[in-house]
């Protein structure tokens, strides 16, 4: 008859204490990252609408079609590849305005509408080849 050995022992006792040094570590990176502020310097993404239409003379025309952040918004800057820039600002920001390419558009243009808002940030809401 053979005699087996009962081992009662789930998890060895050098890997229960690997795995708590890990978990306290990750713990204290966290609580460090919220204590030391490194999370807040996330900044917030703003929602502005906008549609682009080339219209019959290949002019660009992008309308401002609204969001909740169109009360923030200061100015709409067009760049067609780098240069040739337009802006709509000032009491013309409104639903329904309309920014005009200074230029005509062409096969392989760049065209980059960026929203500039009242706390100093900004950012692209429309980027587009053709």
């Amino acid at each position: 008859m053979m005699n087996f050995r009962e081992n009662e022992d789930a998890v060895s006792p050098v890997i229960g204490v690997i795995l708590m040094v890990a978990i306290t570590v990750i713990l204290a990176a966290v609580i460090a990252a919220f204590v030391f502020g490194m999370s807040s310097n996330v900044d917030t993404t703003k929602t502005v609408a906008v549609t682009a239409a080339l219209n019959n003379t290949q002019g660009l025309v992008v309308t401002l079609q609204g969001s909740g952040d169109v009360d923030l918004l200061n100015s709409l800057n067009m760049s067609i590849d780098g240069g040739n820039f337009s802006e709509i600002s000032g009491d013309d920001i409104r639903v329904g305005a309309q920014l005009y390419s200074a230029a005509n558009i062409t096969p392989g243009n760049h065209v980059v509408v960026v929203a500039h808002f009242a706390d100093g940030s900004q950012q692209v809401v429309l980027d587009k080849f053709y």
